[in-house]
């Protein structure tokens, strides 16, 4: 009796032990995707060159290993193994300033959009993290017959909908999950839809209807928030304020947030655009800065 006294002592710790086992096991890829995005943050330390909210405002990329200058267009690579990206981000969330790597200019910065010789700011905080997948392309001569309209010339844009702001000129490891097609003043400027690597929701987010489930609402937020923040001041459109003078933005396939089988093609397409475009065999008739 004695024995099995002690069985049934030793089988009842094996399970009060279990759950905080599980939890453990569970949280492992968790810590070891921080890990990895923290050692990909690492590679990468940034220089400012210039004032904040002026003309001259710069953000230089160096390697940390050895200080050497990169640009984050092209020498941060797109993959990142294991069905991620990387992605810089230009815009951290809950900020206003239109920031952009400009792609003219030697080594490709970060620097404040301009408009009419002023600095262009959002006229309200953009929610989420915004930036680029680098080594991709939107090429303006290649024409999307399903959306009728061809690239704007920029790389990739990213929305990333994690928990926690970026640092802008930040590089993360992230997941895509879908992607809208926007149209702008005639251009297909398409939208990823991704998560941090290391957010606490990237195990539960795979695909678009994982964002629905878990962020209910969140993908049509930003297909809103997109679609009218160019808006002629003082006019109102569908109970939002419009600011720009512009129409609104249109959006190909029926306003549809595209899933991430369909985002992961665009994102494999435009970066054959960009190869094309760095290795010559695309004229450079947009005088981009390949450097």
């Amino acid at each position: 009796m004695a024995a099995v006294a002690s069985l049934r002592c030793s089988l009842s710790a094996v399970v009060a032990r279990r759950p905080q086992a599980l939890r453990a096991v569970a949280a492992r890829p968790v810590r070891a995707a921080r890990l990895h995005s923290a050692i990909v943050r690492a590679a990468y330390a940034n220089e400012k060159q210039g004032a904040a909210d002026s003309m001259d405002f710069r953000i230089f990329f160096k390697q940390a290993k050895d200080g050497a200058v990169v640009s984050p267009w092209h020498d941060i690579p797109l993959y990142a193994g294991d069905g991620l990206v990387n992605f810089v981000c230009e815009i951290p969330k809950e900020s206003a300033a239109k920031m952009e790597v400009a792609t003219d200019e030697t080594n490709t910065p970060i620097k404040q959009d301009t408009k009419k010789g002023k600095l262009r700011f959002y006229p309200y905080n953009i929610n989420w993290n915004y930036g680029l997948l680098p080594q991709t392309w939107e090429d303006p001569a290649h024409k999307n017959t399903e959306c009728d309209a061809a690239g704007d010339n920029d790389p990739v844009d990213v929305v990333e909908i994690g928990s926690q702001a970026c640092d802008m000129g930040g590089v993360y490891q992230v997941k895509p999950l879908g992607v809208y097609a926007m149209i702008d003043d005639g251009e297909l400027d398409w939208k990823v839809i991704c998560i941090r690597a290391d957010d606490p929701l990237a195990a539960k987010l795979n695909d678009v209807e994982d964002v629905e489930r878990e962020l209910p609402g969140e993908l049509k937020k930003v297909l809103e928030w997109f679609r009218d923040y160019k808006i002629p001041d003082g006019k109102w459109l569908r109970d939002y304020k419009i600011p720009d003078g512009k129409p609104a933005n249109a959006f190909g396939f029926d306003n549809k947030c595209m899933n991430k089988a369909f985002a992961m093609d665009v994102i494999e397409e435009t970066h054959g655009f960009y190869n094309r475009l760095r290795s010559g065999k695309r004229a450079n008739t947009e005088e981009l800065s390949l450097v």
